[in-house]
């Protein structure tokens, strides 16, 4: 039985998974041809993809959820999700951020529903505690029906994670209880010292880039922000795709508009943007170390990240504080601490060694 949180679900509920995303940090376990949203990354049965499709069709009809994502991604988006109707599936010919991702797709749905809600969600997030994950998505869409507002959902900091954005909590909206605040700003990736006094601050929240709004108010904002915004409007965007600004959504709407509120959530939740985010998310075994995918005897080990295929076992001794990733064609091993610079490095090196 549903829970009474969900039973204020209908059809005019919609929600959108970007898709798109290249996830290069994530190297060599996640490329530009197969990046991690489509790699069943923790050896679960499911794709990250997969999982956030069927955690939002738990919740809202199969028919109104969709997803966007790269043209050349296309396939794997249709290979791993074949009950994805035909017009869910809003493919880009070329990047060009989120933002023009969501307000296309909010024309999309604001055509099918001028009344329709939407929840835009990443692909390649950890979401633990489902069912807190969905009574809190109900209760965004509920209040943004009541409010008209552009609501974010944030969590509580458990640490100083430089790798995170984070949103500074104002003012409490009048029309809600001690969870909902006005935004006072947005502020992406800090230095580990600022990330610490946000932190202590207790005025910050993670950002974990689920937004919330009506379809007419996102793209009453886009209309605003983006002069090039009508051209969403017709049957074929693809010709003109190309010309369309690159921005994010939280710089290009969320950053520029005046009511914008975010949600204290409940959830557990995760950004896998990086090896080190994956180490600091993941369950630890015997030296603090994470075994991400594959087997691993670790002898003498400690701060280890390994990732390798489901069927290898490594055995590694006397190592500290490093990523091994194994893909049966590249391996890697470097500094847990560096390995952000270095992928980027060594990422390069690989691709002039292609050519």
């Amino acid at each position: 039985m549903l829970k009474p949180e969900l039973k204020t679900l209908h059809s005019k509920h919609y929600a959108v998974i970007l898709a798109g995303g290249s996830g290069t940090r994530l190297w060599p376990a996640s490329r530009s041809e197969c990046p991690k949203q489509f790699l069943d990354f923790f050896s679960t049965g499911q794709t990250q993809l997969q999982s956030t499709y069927e955690r939002m069709c738990a919740l809202l009809p199969r028919e109104n959820v969709l997803v966007t994502t790269l043209e050349a991604y296309r396939p794997l988006v249709e290979q791993q999700l074949p009950g994805l109707p035909a017009d869910n599936l809003l493919s880009e010919s070329v990047a060009r951020g989120t933002a023009l991702s969501v307000c296309w797709a909010a024309t999309r749905i604001k055509a099918r529903c001028p009344e329709g809600v939407l929840v835009v969600v990443p692909s390649d997030q950890l979401i633990t505690e489902t069912d807190l994950f969905h009574d809190d998505v109900a209760y965004a869409l509920s209040f943004v029906e009541r409010t008209n507002v552009l609501l974010t959902m944030g969590i509580v900091p458990t640490r100083p994670e430089p790798g995170y954005g984070y949103i500074q909590m104002g003012e409490e909206h009048p029309h809600d209880s001690g969870r909902t605040f006005w935004v006072k700003s947005f502020t992406e990736k800090p230095e580990r010292q600022f990330a610490q006094i946000f932190m202590d601050s207790g005025e910050f929240l993670w950002n974990t880039g689920v937004v919330v709004a009506t379809a007419e108010t996102l793209c009453s904002c886009c209309a605003h922000l983006f002069p090039e915004y009508d051209s969403l409007e017709c049957a074929d965007v693809s010709q003109m795709w190309a010309q369309l600004p690159h921005m994010s959504l939280d710089r290009g709407v969320l950053e520029r508009a005046d009511n914008v509120c975010v949600l204290r959530c409940r959830f557990g939740w995760a950004d896998l943007g990086s090896w080190h985010s994956v180490y600091e998310s993941r369950h630890k075994v015997e030296g603090d170390n994470v075994v991400a995918c594959g087997q691993a005897i670790l002898d003498d080990c400690h701060g280890l990240v390994v990732h390798l295929p489901a069927d290898h076992t490594a055995i590694i001794n006397g190592l500290d504080d490093c990523i091994v990733v194994d893909t049966g064609q590249v391996l890697l091993i470097c500094r847990r601490a560096d390995s952000s610079q270095l992928i980027k490095k060594y990422r390069a090196e690989m691709s002039l060694r292609q050519q």
